[in-house]
């Protein structure tokens, strides 16, 4: 079992900057890929940036070059650093925790933090 907290969130205008941060605990953090996740009103949740148990990346086309995800296997947390943000960057932001055995997926979410984008 993994769970996970957000926090960071906020209000923001437009073209500034936001860090979220995820804190994990119940388990060993290093083992687990991370991922940021979003939701906008009205539309389904989609992927925001991933990284691997070995730090490799990977982001949607919508945030590339703007958003930066990282790990601090230490401190047991992932952050995403959201920088030239957008009112389309609207959403709820959620932390997704995922790790295989075999072909068996365990998965865990966090509660989610809210980010709004608006002047």
């Amino acid at each position: 079992q993994v769970q996970l907290v957000e926090s960071g969130g906020g209000l923001v205008q437009p073209g500034g900057s936001l860090r979220l941060s995820c804190a994990a605990s119940g388990s060993i953090f290093s083992i687990y890929d991370m991922g940021w996740y979003r939701q906008a009103p009205g539309k389904q949740r989609e992927l925001v940036a991933t990284i691997t148990r070995s730090g490799s990346t990977n982001y949607a086309d919508s945030v590339k070059g703007r958003f930066t995800i990282s790990r601090d296997n230490a401190k047991n947390t992932v952050y995403l650093q959201m920088n030239s943000l957008k009112p389309e960057d609207t959403a709820v932001y959620y932390c997704h925790a995922v790790r295989f055995i075999g072909v068996i997926e365990y998965d865990y979410w966090g509660q989610g933090t809210q980010v709004t984008v608006s002047s």
